[in-house]
């Protein structure tokens, strides 16, 4: 929900269903009479309605969650509330991602690929204006979750919705969704301080920028919803293996993976500033090192699918993204004033375990409902996987204070990733062990 920040950031075969497990991935279009008609619905949005609403829509995927991490300490003396509840904020991404992410199959159906975007965006716009206006974290809370509506089904449709409509232009607008989604999150981390101002209520008018930021894209979908209609693409084929992504080592591995990438990556959005702060660096430049770890996403993002295409040594390379991972986090506990910016690059780089698992979906399944499948398990039970680590993270640090202690944590983390990167990315076919 996706790149994501960093979040996910698909190649031209790297499209996300959405669906669930057992789902025949009713996201990807027929490969017969439908190609005409997608060329038609091309033409008709046009090349620089289609670069606008792509590129607006993924710069609005991430701030939502990458601005509250750099003011967690204003939030959590606003509402008198601890790291149990900063954990809860940070996990809750995830819970949203994977959530709503199982539902963007039926929810577009009846809304199309377009109206689910545009109205999920609604939805999304009011949540981040009205969030830092009440006074009740319950309140903060809700409306957080209705701020994650438009990102979580964006992350699923958006890919899809690039495919129906992209053409001729398919590989250049999913190279720019995968930029985009990790310059907004960038953005996030590292403008909500300067946003903020020296005031105590600053913090509010920061979170709201996002809110009037993220109304723009509403407009723009509103004119290509005009010329699209209901664009939910036709079934697939049937007859297409169905055997249980359970079955299938490799479909375990890439949800793991993912869930553990992803929950790197939110516990970053959300604990990292304040890790970097607690060493005595003042919060402007914590968010400015976080938005430099999340900005290694945009690299990741243009460089990992072509790696993931030819490398022979893949393997090792996912492995060593979980070694760069925890070495990160060793360095940021053992000397973190050395060179909190080198840390953060080693973090970023570390990052690209979350491009690799997403070009692995296609490369890693033959048939398209299987990959289409796959989509809908990796990433929907993945981030739900992932909500587990930033709520574990705020529950040890209100139980201990120790930052130590969570870095350590976070660096097992990093360990564990490599392992299972190295498991995830070995040449086998899902196709394969489900029909085995």
């Amino acid at each position: 929900m996706s790149t994501t920040p960093s979040d996910p950031a698909p190649t031209s075969s790297t499209t996300s269903a959405g669906a669930s497990p057992q789902s025949t991935g009713s996201l990807s279009p027929a490969p017969d009479g439908p190609a005409s008609a997608r060329a038609t619905r091309a033409t008709a949005v046009g090349g620089l309605l289609a670069v606008l609403a792509v590129s607006l829509v993924a710069l609005n995927l991430r701030p939502g969650a990458s601005s509250l991490g750099p003011l967690m300490g204003d939030v959590e003396a606003a509402y008198d509330q601890g790291a149990t509840a900063s954990g809860l904020l940070t996990a809750l991404p995830c819970l949203a991602f994977g959530v709503f992410g199982a539902l963007a199959v039926p929810i577009s159906r009846v809304l199309g690929l377009t109206g689910t975007v545009m109205a999920s965006f609604v939805l999304a716009t009011l949540g981040l204006l009205l969030r830092p206006t009440v006074d009740a974290f319950a309140l903060f809370l809700i409306l957080s979750l209705l701020a994650l509506v438009g990102p979580a089904l964006g992350n699923v449709v958006v890919p899809a919705w690039i495919k129906q409509h992209g053409a001729a232009r398919t590989v250049t607008l999913l190279t720019l969704y995968s930029m985009m989604l990790a310059l907004g999150g960038a953005a996030g981390a590292g403008l909500s301080v300067p946003l903020a101002g020296p005031g105590a209520e600053g913090w509010r008018e920061s979170l709201q920028f996002w809110g009037m930021l993220a109304a723009v894209p509403v407009v723009i979908w509103v004119l290509v919803l005009v010329r699209t209609g209901h664009d939910f693409p036709p079934p697939s084929p049937a007859g297409e293996l169905r055997g249980s992504l359970l079955r299938s080592p490799t479909a375990i591995a890439l949800t793991v993976m993912f869930g553990l990438q992803s929950t790197n990556v939110y516990t970053q959005f959300g604990f990292l500033p304040q890790v970097l702060t607690s060493a005595g660096i003042s919060p402007m430049r914590a968010g400015v090192i976080m938005a430099v770890v999340l900005a290694w996403g945009v690299v990741g993002g243009l460089v990992m699918p072509v790696v993931v295409d030819r490398s022979r040594h893949l393997p090792w390379i996912a492995a060593g993204f979980g070694a760069l991972t925890a070495i990160g986090y060793l360095g940021l506990w053992l000397a973190p004033t050395v060179s909190p910016l080198l840390w953060a690059c080693v973090l970023g780089v570390g990052g690209f375990a979350f491009p690799t698992v997403l070009t692995l979906i296609p490369l890693r399944s033959r048939s398209p409902l299987v990959t289409a499948r796959l989509s809908g398990m990796v990433q929907p039970y993945g981030y739900i996987l992932a909500a587990i680590g930033p709520i574990i993270a705020g529950a040890l640090l209100d139980a201990t204070g120790s930052i130590p202690a969570l870095l350590a944590m976070m660096a097992a983390s990093g360990v564990l990733l490599g392992v299972v990167g190295h498991r995830a990315a070995r040449p086998r076919m899902v196709d394969d062990e489900i029909s085995a």
